[in-house]
């Protein structure tokens, strides 16, 4: 489901539960050479164009930014003639956000999702806008520092839930840790991340993953350090011998280059996978 805020001193969504420590040995780790260039308009509009090279094939998305008093329209548009539109409503007096979701010419893929926000729940629903629509639900409960929470899928056509988990979260300023049980009850994954400053510039990542159906483990240690206010290094290493590296480096202000590599120290004799990227912002 879609991101929104906490609500007045009360928990996040259930997709912040373990979001920490997924940003942190995920985020920024690709394979892909991609350049991003954003413009923006004294009306409120926000322009970024972005091309990416994958696998030999190049794509491109322009994608449009506007927002009046309490609504957000996010337009994209890619090289394969394929239209995204995303309408984004806060409500002043209640704590909910409205999300629509629609893609031309595929519109069975369009979504409507609520949330809202209270001081010790939150709630999201997602519905389909098609014939045989998925409704998703998540509801999440407890405080910034202690939640709890739950989602569900269930396959209208089928008359079957697709999906449930179940999460816990404990944050606290300087550290996460979180426990989420998943794919129907087949894996259960433990995160815990450590910020040791308070500009959560430098940090320490630790993450298990248990699959009860195939008795596999994999456990993944990574980390986060600020050369200096400019560069940032991420790196990230798990018990099957794959390593990943970041660099990240703002060339001018809010111009961000990005490297990264990715190759598996079991097989050195392969070639390791490099991603390269660059966003230009004024």
């Amino acid at each position: 489901m879609g991101k929104g805020p906490k609500g007045p001193g009360g928990p996040g969504l259930f997709s912040d539960i373990g979001k920490k420590a997924k940003d942190l040995l995920s985020k920024d780790y690709t394979s892909d050479q991609k350049l991003s260039i954003s413009t923006y308009s004294d009306t409120g509009v926000a322009i970024t164009s972005t091309a990416t090279k994958k696998g030999g094939l190049y794509n491109g998305v322009v994608a449009s930014q506007y927002k009046y008093k309490n609504t957000l329209i996010d337009v994209k548009v890619d090289t394969e003639s394929n239209i995204s539109t995303t309408l984004t409503t806060t409500e002043v007096a209640l704590p909910v956000k409205t999300i629509l979701s629609l893609k031309w010419p595929d519109y069975s893929s369009g979504k409507i999702e609520v949330q809202y926000f209270n001081y010790h729940a939150t709630f999201a629903t997602a519905v389909g806008l098609n014939q045989s629509p998925t409704v998703d639900v998540s509801a999440t409960i407890g405080t910034p520092t202690i939640a709890f929470g739950a989602e569900a899928g269930y396959e209208t056509t089928s008359g079957k839930f697709i999906k449930y988990t179940a999460g816990l979260s404990v944050t606290k300023p300087d550290s996460c840790a979180s426990v989420i049980l998943g794919d129907k009850g087949d894996t259960i994954r433990a995160s815990y991340v450590h910020h040791f400053d308070q500009l959560k510039k430098t940090a320490a990542v630790g993450e298990i993953t248990r699959r009860f159906s195939t008795n596999e483990n994999t456990f993944t240690v990574g980390g986060l350090y600020a050369v200096d206010n400019l560069t940032v290094v991420k790196a990230k290493l798990n018990n099957h011998g794959r390593l990943g590296a970041v660099l990240q480096h703002e060339r001018v202000p809010k111009s961000v280059l990005t490297i990264s590599t990715e190759f598996d120290t079991k097989t050195l004799e392969k070639t390791p996978r490099f991603g390269l990227s660059f966003a230009l912002k004024p």
